[in-house]
């Protein structure tokens, strides 16, 4: 089996309990949805049409943050 790097989809389904009921909802929701190893982005619309973008990042993805902007570790690759 081939390893999977990243995941996509055009729509996600959203599966919520009632506190109060316990009743069960699920819903379709045309939101954009991707995610890889660094982090996990969803992309969709607001009411008024303006793009919305929410992301999440990993702790790999936050230490990859880190590294990139200086605030990493002192460990370079090339340590002597």
């Amino acid at each position: 089996m081939d390893d999977i790097f990243e995941i996509t989809a055009d729509t996600v389904t959203i599966q919520v309990t009632d506190r109060k009921t316990g009743e069960v909802y699920k819903r379709e929701l045309p939101i954009d949805y991707y995610e890889n190893a660094n982090f996990l982005r969803l992309r969709g619309e607001h009411m008024d049409g303006s793009m919305a973008e929410m992301v999440f990042l990993s702790a790999r993805g936050m230490e990859r943050v880190e590294d990139l902007t200086g605030r990493g570790g002192e460990q370079g690759k090339h340590q002597h």
